[in-house]
């Protein structure tokens, strides 16, 4: 009886991983990530959406970004095992990081997850609701820690249904890549503010 208690408190410990750890590991994942896209693209040259910097796009990714934050926000309140997921996830990542460390978690996930989620895998599947059930599927997949956090894969799965949304309603991945990157710094943000 003691021994299933241990295993369960251990499983619902947050492992300690330092900064370093959490700052390579972010690195590696992104050029592991670029990397698969560069290969997609080099076996399949036409598997790309378009990546032209236009402001109306930064600024509709600016506004989708924000509002992906609320929705998320609502969601945590509303979904109890979602927010011990989330609760999870953002103190393993988020606690041994600085202030300036968030910078790099907006910029690498955000640049590297899009051109391979929405700037490949979307544009390569047809027709266009394939791509978008697909690279979905593998976006949610992709934070998944255990299966024990799934409800944190469903969301991701759902924010992946929204950002591939917007690329195949604006053409241009640069929509979601400015999205994901604001839904990154906005929610490490206040979590480091919460709990500091």
């Amino acid at each position: 009886m003691v021994w299933a208690g241990r295993t369960a408190l251990t499983m619902t410990r947050t492992p300690e991983l330092s900064r370093t750890e959490i700052l390579v590991a972010m690195g590696l994942t992104a050029v592991g990530l670029w990397l698969v896209s560069r290969l997609w693209q080099f076996f399949d040259p036409l598997a790309q959406f378009t990546l032209v910097w236009r402001w109306a796009d930064v600024l509709w990714g600016m506004a989708l970004g924000v509002g992906i934050s609320a929705l998320s926000r609502l969601v945590y309140w509303l979904w109890p095992s979602y927010r011990e997921c989330s609760n999870y996830y953002l103190e393993l990542v988020l606690s041994p990081l600085v202030w300036p460390d968030l910078l790099w978690l907006g910029l690498l996930p955000g640049l590297s997850e899009e051109l391979l989620f929405r700037g490949v895998i979307l544009s390569a599947l047809a027709p266009p609701w394939v791509g978008l059930l697909v690279s979905s599927a593998c976006f949610g997949i992709l934070h998944l820690g255990s299966w024990q956090q799934w409800p944190y894969g469903v969301w991701a799965s759902c924010i992946g249904l929204i950002l591939g949304l917007a690329v195949l309603a604006s053409g241009n991945v640069l929509v979601a890549i400015v999205a994901h990157g604001l839904t990154n710094w906005i929610s490490a943000g206040l979590w480091k503010w919460q709990n500091q």
